[in-house]
């Protein structure tokens, strides 16, 4: 059937509805709900749906709407439960379950009828986003998709809420004096919640070095020690706080600005967000890349060996919002050489919950002094990553996609033998939406995997893949059936029964005579001088649109219409 999505954003959430959706056969349009019931009452006009879905949505759907027309609404929370910040609660009370609820649109906010829903496990260390993007999504999928059957049928009576239920569920909006963190008294747990219940937005409101900051992303320490509130070392570009009874590292931070200010702040590294702030002398403590078995601290990389003589080699990578530094992927690649050194017969990069990549870092390059130049080093740094991956032909190698993968992450994802995807992980094998041509050495490994056509639309077109649609295009190998949290034991499973294959020295030695086939057909070279050339441009030319795209992204900036790619789904051609 035709379905309309309505939404705030075309956010990680509202993508997958979309594509899972269309894997199962239907026609879905897309409107974003951004402050014009006009041009909503329009798109519902045009579109004529059998039913309206919001997968995430911050306004009301007007009456005259959801009165004409069965919409349902996505709440992250379990029946009973209302209120704008369900996720925020839940993880700041510390619970170990909850859910996702389908409800019909009326009046009074999450008080509609109850159409479906599905509950989750909420796992201990994962923050609110990471959590939304993980068992929020899933459960969400389960709710819509039955959701959807249960209209399909013509049959189904939904639920209705009592009275009683809806009165006790009601939980206003979390603010800031709520979030506030006492550092003199406040436990490692604690801390702990109240960062994760604000990550990734809206951060917790603090001061710190005499500056209020917001803070963003947070992780125990177990080892490291201070006085109550202030920092004591620094990591990849994290900074570790002290706790009355233990330490925590911060990830990510934003300046304050006044209401009124007008000026829009965007998160960076703590390390690079304090910049001369940072008190001189700090301990700059690196972590072993392969970490001992129990630590209960925070690292962006580590390195695992697996299986029978340690034949399978792992080199998890977790990077906030998934956008990797020049920085980062210089220290990255560092890491995969040192991989490429042990004697393994199969190396599996990523393999953890949450984003894969998304390429190069959009905010800390906004934030360079220079930032065409930064741009420039970014992308040479990724491209030196992604060469090495292809390059890489004495052993075979996985990319284990966790969550959503986008852009150059994509690419870096391909330059790989096989890549194996969550279910539920959403691809964005495109640039154009930043005014970039894209590098990564994307017009060698897309094509080679999904032909020329099939690039040229997947990169002009700029929608995104489900899993299992990947695999169908041939951009993945494989769909992980698995619970964000079970991923790294399924991918460990696989890739030791990979690495035991009786024809693993027949196909490594394929992928040799492969790639130099190739290399003399077109050097790789080659392909990176083409690719870089149209990205010189974007980067230094000040005519091209790249340079606002990327400030509208990184400060957030909200869309004011629905983006005609995006507008033109589920329209006859």
């Amino acid at each position: 059937m035709h379905i309309l999505l309505v939404a705030s954003a075309f956010n990680s959430l509202t993508q997958r509805v979309l594509a899972e959706l269309q894997d199962r056969g239907h026609t879905v349009g897309v409107e974003l709900a951004v402050g014009n019931d006009d041009a909503l009452r329009e798109a519902v006009r045009t579109h004529a749906p059998r039913l309206i879905v919001a997968p995430m949505l911050t306004t009301a759907i007007p009456e005259d709407i959801w009165r004409a027309h069965t919409c349902l609404i996505v709440h992250p929370g379990p029946p009973g439960d209302r209120g704008p910040s369900s996720l925020d609660r839940t993880l700041r009370e510390g619970a170990e379950s909850w859910g996702v609820t389908v409800l019909a649109a009326v009046a009074e906010m999450d008080a509609g009828d109850v159409w479906a829903w599905s509950p989750l496990k909420v796992p201990p260390l994962a923050g609110k986003s990471d959590l939304y993007r993980g068992e929020v999504a899933d459960a969400a999928i389960d709710a819509v998709l039955l959701a959807v059957e249960r209209f399909a049928s013509g049959t189904y009576k939904p639920k209705r809420q009592k009275a009683a239920d809806l009165a006790a569920g009601w939980r206003p909006f979390l603010k800031q004096a709520e979030r506030r963190i006492d550092w003199t008294s406040a436990s490692t747990e604690s801390v702990l919640r109240q960062l994760r219940a604000a990550d990734s937005q809206p951060g917790v409101l603090d001061e710190l070095l005499g500056t209020p900051w917001y803070l963003h992303g947070a992780y125990p320490e177990d080892e490291l020690r201070g006085t109550p509130g202030e920092l004591i070392a620094t990591r990849a570009g994290a900074v570790c706080r002290a706790t009355t009874d233990g330490a925590v590292w911060i990830l990510q931070m934003r300046p304050w600005h006044a209401s009124g200010s007008g000026l829009a702040s965007f998160k960076l590294p703590a390390v690079d967000a304090l910049g001369d702030l940072l008190p001189a002398g700090l301990p700059d403590v690196t972590a072993p890349l392969e970490l001992p078995a129990g630590r209960r601290t925070w690292t962006d990389m580590r390195y695992s060996e697996h299986g029978e003589h340690g034949a399978v080699g792992v080199l998890n990578f977790s990077f906030p919002g998934g956008a990797m530094s020049s920085v980062q992927c210089r220290r990255l690649l560092e890491a995969y050489r040192f991989a490429c050194t042990r004697p393994t017969s199969v190396l599996v990069l990523g393999g953890l919950r949450d984003f894969f990549s998304n390429g190069i870092h959009l905010n800390v390059i906004e934030a360079a002094p220079d930032p065409a130049e930064e741009s420039w080093a970014n992308i040479h740094a990724m491209n030196d990553l992604v060469e090495a991956v292809i390059t890489t032909t004495d052993r075979l190698t996985v990319a284990a996609l966790g969550g959503n993968a986008a852009a150059g992450g994509v690419m870096l994802a391909l330059a790989a033998d096989e890549v194996w995807c969550r279910d539920g992980a959403i691809l964005n094998p495109h640039y154009r939406l930043m005014g970039l041509y894209g590098s990564e050495y994307w017009t060698y490994t897309l094509p080679r995997r999904v032909g020329e056509r099939e690039a040229e639309r997947l990169t002009q077109s700029a929608l995104p893949v489900s899993a299992k649609r990947a695999v169908e295009l041939g951009m993945a190998e494989r769909v992980l059936q698995a619970a964000p949290e079970e991923l790294g034991d399924e991918v460990m499973r696989l890739a030791t029964q990979l690495a035991g294959s009786p024809d693993l020295a027949a196909r490594i030695a394929k992928k040799q005579a492969k790639r130099a086939e190739d290399e003399a057909a077109k050097p790789l070279q080659r392909y990176r001088d083409e690719e870089l050339a149209h990205m010189r441009r974007n980067f230094f030319d000040r005519s091209e649109p790249h340079a606002a795209l990327r400030s509208a992204f990184v400060r957030k900036e909200k869309a004011q219409h629905t983006p005609a790619h995006v507008a033109q789904l589920g329209l006859p051609r």
